[in-house]
């Protein structure tokens, strides 16, 4: 995993490689009005899997966690998935085989093999 940009006292890490990468997406969906909303719903392989997706800054709720990085990059969590995923490491992989979002997420007590869903 490459460097986390923030401190280890944040409750979603994300990496440099992950934040150029989702920087990059950022722009192809619409520009800087955007934060990624990260968080958790019930199903795949090990009960419970990741979700990511962008939205308006202004869809922002007062209950949500907002993860602030560098040149004001958000990303925003609801307070049940935050209980499911604080702590975790986001980064990116552009290798072949194996790439793409990675979660390293403490609180899961199980991963399924493609790394994208967990039981806590």
């Amino acid at each position: 995993m490459t460097q986390a940009t923030q401190p280890q006292q944040r409750g979603i890490l994300v990496t440099d490689s992950a934040i150029k990468h989702i920087k990059s997406l950022q722009s192809q969906q619409g520009g800087d009005n955007l934060c990624l909303r990260v968080g958790v719903r019930g199903g795949g392989c090990s009960g419970m899997s990741y979700t990511m997706d962008f939205e308006q800054i202004d869809n922002i709720q007062p209950h949500d966690e907002v993860f602030e990085y560098e040149e004001g990059f958000k990303v925003v969590c609801d307070p049940k998935s935050l209980l499911y995923i604080y702590g975790m490491a986001l980064d990116y992989s552009n290798a072949l085989i194996g790439g793409g979002f990675q979660f390293t997420n403490p609180n899961a007590t199980q991963t399924c093999g493609c790394g994208k869903s967990f039981s806590a």
